[in-house]
């Protein structure tokens, strides 16, 4: 894997953040199953580990007031929009400090204050709301931009072309980020799709349409950050096919048994983050002393956020009837 820092040279600062904020996703997610295993949390449980660089390298590119909607294989995302592991932690433990207020679990996590509008379990139901939170980018003549994060298996489905059609149409300042791990829970993309350059369905609005090495977080990055610049200028929506790959099953549940132990392996070897730290060192970034305290800095910040979510007290009953409803 080739990294380049040369069209737009991100300062040492923020190479080193990027890094951190790839290793903090991967040490959250990792001690995800353990936890899960001894019933801390509940219900499904989808793991961002090996897509990394996909979330980071968007969120990098971003500002802080721009939105992010994604689907339901969102831990990682919520992390890379800055919310700290211990909310998303007790979220997964179901506790009231979570930041779904223990209602949301794995599948449906919300930080309105980062602008992170929610996971959610629908395959592309999300895809129209990330259209309609545009609109009212354009109602309110701002120019926030928003980017909706979207897995393969979505642009099979009916409202994925809908939403596309829409922001094209009207040049709503959206970019759709595929990011195409190779699988729609166990079936493969060739298996599923005619198409299986998945950007190129982006040809049949009129949108701008590409694909990178979604295991190449500068690569992300430049994409992404020029998709927000041309949606930021009145342009209209761009369509990014990120080609990444998950290294755990669809679920916790999932074995992984329909890929090979060779096709494991090729991809481990692509993993973003031990490339990205070769790169650093390579490049006089960081020396490997830095890189490995970064590793147990976060591994620390992950323990203390375990410890938040169990210290933490589970929803009253009363819970149940809040947030039901919309104030008028």
């Amino acid at each position: 894997m080739t990294l380049k820092n040369d069209c737009f040279r991100l300062g040492a600062s923020e190479l080193m953040r990027i890094y951190r904020d790839m290793v903090r996703i991967r040490e959250f997610e990792e001690a995800c199953p353990a936890l899960y295993s001894q019933g801390k949390m509940g219900g499904f449980l989808h793991l961002y580990s090996g897509q990394e660089a996909v979330g980071v390298g968007v969120a990098h590119a971003m500002h802080r007031e721009d939105f992010m909607v994604s689907a339901y294989r969102e831990h990682g995302l919520i992390l890379a929009k800055g919310t700290p592991p211990g909310p998303v932690m007790a979220e997964l433990f179901g506790k009231v400090t979570g930041v779904s207020r223990g209602k949301g679990g794995s599948m449906h996590m919300f930080d309105a204050e980062r602008r992170f509008m929610g996971g959610y379990g629908i395959v592309a139901g999300h895809l129209p709301l990330a259209v309609g939170l545009g609109f009212s980018i354009l109602y309110r003549e701002s120019d926030e931009v928003v980017v909706c994060l979207f897995g393969d298996g979505a642009t099979n489905q009916g409202v994925f072309h809908e939403a596309m059609n829409m922001a094209a149409l009207y040049k709503v300042p959206v970019v759709f980020v595929c990011e195409n791990n190779g699988y729609g829970i166990g079936t493969s993309v060739g298996r599923a799709s005619s198409v299986e350059q998945l950007y190129k369905k982006s040809c049949a609005y009129e949108t701008p349409g590409s694909r990178v090495d979604g295991m190449n977080v500068l690569e992300v990055y430049d994409a992404v950050r020029q998709a927000i610049n041309r949606a930021r200028e009145g342009a209209g929506p761009s369509y990014i096919e990120a080609v990444t790959y998950r290294f755990r099953g669809h679920s916790i549940s999932d074995p992984g048994t329909y890929r090979s132990e060779q096709e494991r392996k090729m991809w481990k070897e692509r993993d973003p983050i031990p490339n990205f730290s070769r790169w650093l060192i390579d490049q006089g970034y960081a020396g490997e002393a830095i890189i490995q305290g970064i590793v147990e800095e976060e591994r620390a910040l992950i323990a203390k956020a375990i410890e938040f979510a169990e210290k933490s007290p589970d929803p009253d009953l009363e819970e149940l009837w809040t947030d039901v409803y919309a104030d008028a």
